[in-house]
């Protein structure tokens, strides 16, 4: 005869795969505090943080965003976007300028400085994404990144 569990050892089964340290939410949790210690460190002789990085990305993509367009994407890491877009003019490299059709848009443009750091910065990320992915093949990681994207997904 089969093994039949009940709801007491699925319950005890369940707790031991969520708990601390061996929860998966704990270690994406750990992954993320170690990626972004990595690449703060990386970051900080440009005098730079992940929140700047956030809107480098942003800009380089598409430049002229408006802040709103920015703040979303930082709001979902948590970031607050006045103090990081101040500290960012300051250092030259963004600037901004308000919204030629509305006047109550103000929208942000990479300076030459800001634009120049395209091609310095990714190649860091690059090089902290290889070493956390060392050892995983490219299906693995493609697999990965979609199961990661499914969870996000899962719970927005």
């Amino acid at each position: 005869m089969g093994y039949k569990s009940n709801k007491s050892e699925d319950l005890v089964e369940s707790w031991q795969q969520v708990r601390a340290p061996y929860g998966v939410g704990y270690r994406i949790k750990l992954l993320s505090q170690l990626l972004a210690r990595k690449f703060t460190e990386r970051l900080e002789p440009f005098g730079l943080t992940p929140f700047h990085w956030i809107v480098l990305c942003c800009l380089w993509e598409k430049d002229g965003l408006p802040t709103s367009s920015i703040g979303e994407k930082l709001q979902q890491v948590g970031g607050t976007l006045t103090g990081v877009l101040d500290r960012m003019e300051e250092r030259g490299l963004i600037r901004r300028e308000r919204d030629c059709r509305d006047r109550r848009i103000w929208r942000i443009w990479l300076t030459d400085a800001g634009r120049e750091l395209e091609t310095v910065l990714p190649p860091v990320a690059v090089e902290i994404r290889e070493q956390a992915m060392h050892g995983i093949s490219y299906a693995e990681r493609e697999q990965f990144s979609q199961l990661l994207n499914k969870a996000i997904a899962n719970l927005s």
